[in-house]
């Protein structure tokens, strides 16, 4: 029987939570009209301020990297192939690791793990830097930092995510993600541009420098996240800690296809995954072959997609639990395959322009929703599994970019875009008119 304090600590953790974030804030008189915001209510909550520092810096680093990473490749081989195959190297471990790296998100420490996956992260950007700035590098140091890098990515993001639902109470959680959605497109665009700088200066040494600097910087964050209430639950623990793997990931995969909400949300996600979202794979020849604007046209239009993605995630993040959650997903899924359809079709830059600024709204807010509706209907002890297929995901885009890139080489890159996107659009109507409880999703 655990001592009545701990009881009412569980009982009442928001409340516990809220009233330690009035009194860190009202130290400071400018900052207590601030927090009133609905659209940053859940930074009152500490738990939720420390991990949301800490996205900040992993956010930066990891998009710092997606320029980092082509650029020193293509400098040590001169090969448009191996640019391709160091990015698809890092889908072997999301496939293989997600469920083995969602188990231990439910039955060990997250705190834990995020800290681990932190320190590699860092050690093996800090290790890049070392072999570039040394003259060591080699291309295979490039493929062996990529599957490491992966790796640990695999186990990281099911524990940060499902500890955000932990930090903040239920009604927060909405407005949690949005404002995680509005670091990672705020980084999205602020992360290849500090990338760019730093090399055209010092080299692709100078960027992964920094990256791990920021690695280290959020490992401080980390370090002061106080320990898991769950952990007090010690009956839980050790019998959860006695099951297998194996049958903790199958009944993970159980609970996600008996869940109708989950269910749900996982097959609207996979279809936009392998159908909608692929289309990035060919913006290169829209930028050159079809609007002929080059590659700073092509840089233009992603920068119209990333500034949709932020407004969308602070209107996420602003409206929070007002949002009807089931028709946003379809509708916005729905919508992102009728404009991208559009966009296949248009020859004109302003309008592609445009109509990029409005995919970027519709990626994001069915994309971030999506995330919030499986954590808000996933209990604790299976949220790291749950989350877990939903960033296993990231391998069918993999496979829709193959599929998307070998179509345009048969039938032209316009009628590919169209072609997917109108199945796409076909398959959120046929959710809509066969699964009429999805609409009621909240």
């Amino acid at each position: 029987m655990p001592p009545p304090e701990v009881e009412k600590e569980k009982a009442e953790p928001p409340t516990d939570q809220a009233v330690l974030g009035k009194r860190t804030i009202s130290n400071w008189r400018p900052l207590e009209a601030l927090a009133r915001l609905r659209a940053i209510e859940a930074l009152r909550y500490r738990e939720f301020r420390l991990l949301w520092y800490g996205q900040v810096f992993t956010s930066m680093a990891t998009w710092m990297d997606s320029i980092a990473r082509g650029w020193l490749i293509y400098e040590l081989t001169d090969s448009s192939f191996q640019l391709g195959l160091v990015r698809g190297v890092q889908a072997i471990p999301t496939l293989l690791l997600s469920p083995i790296a969602g188990s231990a998100a439910d039955l060990y420490s997250r705190k834990t793990q995020i800290l681990i996956a932190q320190i590699v992260d860092g050690l093996l950007y800090a290790w890049v830097a070392v072999m570039i700035i040394s003259g060591e590098i080699q291309p295979w140091h490039v493929y062996v930092t990529s599957l490491g890098l992966a790796t640990v990515q695999a186990f990281q993001l099911p524990s940060r995510t499902s500890m955000v639902s932990d930090s903040v109470p239920a009604g927060c959680l909405t407005n949690a993600m949005g404002l995680n959605a509005v670091v990672f497109n705020s980084a999205r665009s602020a992360g290849p541009a500090l990338a760019g700088v730093l090399i055209a200066f010092y080299g692709t040494g100078g960027s992964y420098s920094v990256q791990a600097l920021f690695y280290l910087l959020a490992t401080i964050w980390t370090i002061m996240l106080r320990p898991e209430r769950r952990a007090l639950r010690t009956e839980t623990n050790c019998s959860a800690r006695s099951e297998s793997f194996g049958n903790s990931i199958l009944e993970g995969w159980k609970f996600s296809w008996r869940n109708y909400e989950v269910r749900v949300d996982l097959l609207v996600v996979s279809a936009a995954m392998f159908l909608l979202i692929p289309f990035t794979t060919l913006l290169a020849v829209f930028a050159r072959d079809i609007l002929q604007v080059g590659a700073r046209g092509q840089g233009i239009l992603l920068t119209c997609m990333g500034i949709g993605a932020l407004f969308s995630s602070l209107l996420v993040a602003f409206l929070g639990d007002r949002l009807p959650r089931g028709l946003f997903i379809i509708g916005g899924v729905a919508l992102y395959g009728v404009l991208l359809a559009i966009f296949s079709a248009s020859s004109s830059f302003g309008l592609s322009m445009a109509l990029m600024f409005m995919i970027g709204l519709c990626h994001v807010t069915s994309h971030a929703l999506i995330q919030i509706v499986i954590q808000s209907y996933s209990p604790a002890e299976f949220r790291g599994q749950t989350m877990a297929l939903f960033h296993m995901t990231q391998v069918i885009l993999v496979v829709g970019a193959m599929f998307i890139g070998s179509l345009a080489s048969l039938i032209g890159a316009r009628w590919a875009t169209a072609s997917m996107s109108v199945v796409g659009t076909l398959a959120m109507a046929a959710i809509y008119i066969l699964m009429p409880r999805a609409r009621q999703i909240q």
